[in-house]
């Protein structure tokens, strides 16, 4: 069989922590002249990554730029780049993790319609063992005697098992950063396969989650399924915010600058609701926009006086299906403006393009902050608002997002399918006296930044190097 990637095997294994990730800590832009430009981004995983010596991050090449850069031999120090096959990468990232593991653990599927496992899921599901077997066989080159190993995501569940049987003496963390399904809807997986997810994950060491309730969601489907996790230790870890940066980073000149234009989109005097997302299925916007709708039918008294400052980034736009919710996003944001906007007034200022300065800003300003989604491994924009907030931001907050377990005592928590009941959250939030929503937000905030994103790798890492 022909590999699905490039191989690199090092002269002499020798890193001690590696991360394994479909995205990397640096992806490459190819020019028309045919150079390479470097994006670096950051993140918990970054931070953490940058106080150890040792280390290597193992990731794929995502577009042609990456694919270009592997095959230069550029690179970044500690990171392996791994060339899969695009035909591959294709259908284990869109055909499987996307389309049916996020699906499967976010609850999205119309099941009487889908999801259909026929020959083509098949095709695809050898897509995805490939793809993660190109992934534990260079960890297993890359990793020194003993190595701690931390896998990210649903897109690599196979990758511990995997691992295991290749290098038995490394220890291995698998984190998952959605949520994890209850056993009923796991079952909608074909038998053999949620197994072999199962399996996939227990070949770590330790198995960790953002929440408690994710976790006991994974005991629970390894218990009915396979009667037990076996030696799999099951960890909590949830992602905090990461203050100094934001803060920081909230108070420069861009930000100012968007802030101006945010005001002057808004009007003088108006209330903000404000939410940031990408345009992905489960972050619910539609629903949030009905209920923005439903409080300005219901309470009119709103009019004129509040704006909702959404912000939609697209997300996964190769999908049809996102395709499609993206443009209702924009369909019904237009409709609200065309029925009840007047010559002063604009009650939705929606904008599509991404802008983490302008996100900043709107987190700023806010009044309201609505975070809605259907389910959410955990949702930082709950936790990042309280932190950058000017004034004091009250939070409306979906029961269903991970965030709830830590921030629902002081958010005003709704059930994100019931529309009336978020316009009636949104009119509480809205009224809400001056110093008990600065209270609210002061512990929202020290709750947020709890377990700051450094912390939340090296504690992770402590735990499996302990267990």
């Amino acid at each position: 069989m022909v590999s699905a990637y490039e191989a690199q095997p090092p002269a002499q294994p020798s890193a001690q922590v590696l991360v394994a990730s479909n995205r990397g800590p640096v992806s490459y832009t190819l020019g028309t002249d045919g150079s390479l430009d470097a994006k670096r981004g950051g993140g918990g995983l970054v931070s953490g990554l940058s106080a150890i010596d040792d280390k290597l991050w193992v990731c794929a090449a995502l577009g042609d730029g990456d694919r270009e850069a592997v095959r230069r031999g550029v690179g970044e120090p500690g990171v392996r780049m791994l060339d899969i096959d695009a035909d591959v990468h294709a259908d284990a990232y869109n055909g499987i993790a996307n389309s049916v593991l996020w699906f499967v653990h976010h609850m999205l599927y119309q099941t009487p319609l889908e999801p259909v496992f026929d020959a083509e899921f098949r095709r695809q599901w050898a897509s995805y063992e490939a793809y993660n077997r190109a992934f534990a066989e260079a960890l297993a080159e890359e990793a020194g005697q003993g190595a701690a190993v931390l896998v990210q995501d649903y897109h690599l569940a196979l990758v511990p098992g995997m691992l295991r049987e290749l290098r038995p003496d490394l220890r291995i963390g698998h984190f998952s950063h959605t949520p994890w399904a209850p056993v009923d809807y796991f079952r909608l997986l074909p038998d053999d396969i949620a197994e072999q997810l199962l399996h996939g994950i227990l070949g770590a060491d330790r198995a960790a989650f953002l929440t408690r309730r994710w976790a006991d969601a994974f005991i629970g489907c390894c218990t009915q399924i396979l009667g037990g996790t076996g030696r799999t230790r099951i960890g909590v870890h949830g992602l905090g915010a990461d203050a100094d940066f934001l803060r920081r980073r909230a108070h420069e000149a861009d930000v100012d600058e968007r802030m101006a234009a945010l005001r002057e989109q808004t009007g003088p005097g108006r209330r903000t609701i404000v939410r940031v997302d990408r345009t992905e299925l489960s972050k619910n916007i539609v629903r949030g926009l009905f209920a923005y709708r439903a409080l300005l039918d219901e309470r009119p008294e709103w009019r004129e006086r509040v704006v909702h400052v959404a912000f939609a980034y697209p997300s996964r736009q190769d999908l049809a299906v996102y395709r499609d919710y993206t443009a209702e996003v924009r369909r019904v944001a237009d409709e609200i403006n065309a029925v009840y906007g007047t010559e002063g007034w604009m009650p939705v200022v929606l904008h599509v393009k991404d802008d983490f300065a302008r996100s900043l800003a709107a987190y700023r300003l806010a009044d309201v902050a609505l975070v809605n989604p259907i389910r959410d491994g955990m949702n930082l924009v709950a936790k990042e608002i309280p932190v950058v907030s000017d004034h004091g931001c009250a939070l409306v907050l979906s029961r269903e997002a991970g965030a709830y377990e830590e921030l629902g005592s002081d958010a005003v928590v709704v059930n994100p399918y019931d529309v009336s009941a978020t316009a009636a959250a949104l009119h509480e939030a809205l009224t809400m006296a001056e110093d008990e929503r600065a209270a609210r937000t002061e512990r929202l905030a020290a709750a947020a930044v709890a377990l700051p994103p450094q912390q939340w790798f090296l504690d992770q890492l402590d735990a499996l190097r302990r267990d």
